[in-house]
């Protein structure tokens, strides 16, 4: 258990309905700054509690998602009874980002968090081709697809799930690096990597067949080489009641038909 929580503070998305169970907050809590508050709840669907992660998991502040979009993933449902008791008994679940840094054509540098997943995805109609490295070794000298990319535990369940890659208990401390639509080695089908692993993209011909990279929301166009690993310095504390875990969430994914 950590420090108990008091003071609360309360954003939400630019959508009627989290508008609406906003008023709600607001009419039944006295809310206060995030500079002041020992809990953030956000109101609205999977994008913007990434979105808020990004914008406030920095700070340390604890954030208690609730869903006011479609899927929740990330999400507790929307409950505005017993709020601060909600808060105080629920499961801290600390989530590290990757850390990509992206050279583009132009020789310019780009550096970006990811708290889903780090992609690269070809830019035009041709396929990309990419060299791979793990931890300074060549494992496919090129593979020949739409795109491919690294997911931490939190993110497996979206794009990775998307491009058919596996899902990934929280606690495993593995990244999953899958390929989208890959042409040649036909029969790869990604990896599970432990999540020291350093992990860089090369784009083989770039001028030719050009490639953009993707951290979260974040995109660059015309990459050559994106360099991927684990930030341990920027640690989002996410909060999940202790009846509807993300733990518990990820373990069910996997046997829905």
């Amino acid at each position: 258990m950590g420090p108990e929580i008091r003071n609360i503070a309360c954003v939400a998305a630019d959508t009627p309905k989290a508008r609406e169970r906003l008023a709600i907050i607001q009419d039944r809590y006295p809310l206060v700054d995030i500079h002041q508050a020992d809990a953030l709840v956000a109101l609205g669907g999977d994008g913007f509690m990434l979105q808020t992660v990004h914008e406030h998991g920095k700070a340390g502040i604890p954030i208690y998602g609730m869903n006011c979009g479609s899927i929740g993933f990330l999400l507790n449902r929307f409950n505005p009874e017993d709020l601060l008791a909600q808060l105080n008994s629920a499961q801290t679940h600390i989530l590290h980002p990757l850390a990509m840094t992206a050279t583009t054509i132009d020789g310019e540098r780009v550096s970006a968090l990811a708290y889903n997943e780090v992609s690269m995805i070809r830019h035009s109609q041709q396929s990309a081709n990419i060299r791979v490295f793990v931890n300074g070794r060549e494992r496919l000298d090129n593979l020949v697809c739409d795109g491919i990319l690294i997911a931490t535990p939190a993110g497996s369940t979206a794009y990775n799930l998307s491009a058919r890659g596996p899902i990934i208990p929280l606690g495993s401390n593995v990244l999953a690096l899958t390929p989208i639509s890959p042409f040649r080695p036909r029969r790869w089908n990604g990896a599970l990597l432990p999540h020291s692993a350093v992990v860089e993209f090369e784009v083989l011909t770039p001028q030719k067949r050009p490639v953009n990279a993707s951290a979260d929301f974040l995109e660059i166009r015309d990459v050559v080489h994106i360099l991927i690993r684990e930030d341990l310095s920027n640690p989002a504390h996410l909060l999940f009641a202790h009846d509807h875990s993300l733990e518990e969430r990820i373990f069910n994914e996997q046997f829905i038909h």
